[in-house]
């Protein structure tokens, strides 16, 4: 595998982006519809201000056990602090990280905006390419 392949040549650049003030249910139908395991959250500048996962989804379920129901909004459940990577980071420094954190995507930034992101899976697809 070259040492030159960087999360830039394995990232998605089509992802679901959700907003901070949607409904919960609205965002976990969303995830679900795309088969996704999470997506980040945008504000109306643009900006990554969180990531919302299965697992955040799940908490927003225990909450609203009650009612039978999850109740509230994106940005009550979303985590705000979240790991981003750079477009130019190697795929030895992103495994390595990957296998640090317990999260399954980081954001990609660069120059302060979201250009993608990348899961355990696209990186195992990448490395796939030249094992096979």
């Amino acid at each position: 595998m070259p040492n030159s392949l960087a999360v830039r040549d394995l990232m998605e650049t089509k992802y679901v982006t959700l907003k901070p003030d949607m409904a919960i249910t609205e965002a976990v139908c969303i995830l679900m519809e795309q088969r996704v395991t999470g997506a980040p959250v945008i504000d109306e500048e643009g900006r990554v201000i969180g990531l919302l996962a299965e697992k955040q989804c799940l908490t927003s379920l225990l909450n609203g056990a009650y009612d039978q129901m999850p109740t509230g909004i994106v940005k009550e459940f979303m985590l705000q602090d979240f790991v981003a990577v750079p477009p130019d980071m190697g795929v030895f420094e992103l495994a390595e990280l990957f296998v640090k954190e317990v999260i399954r995507r980081f954001m990609v930034i660069e120059d302060g905006k979201l250009v993608g992101q990348i899961t355990r899976r696209d990186l195992l697809r990448g490395i796939k390419q030249y094992w096979v």
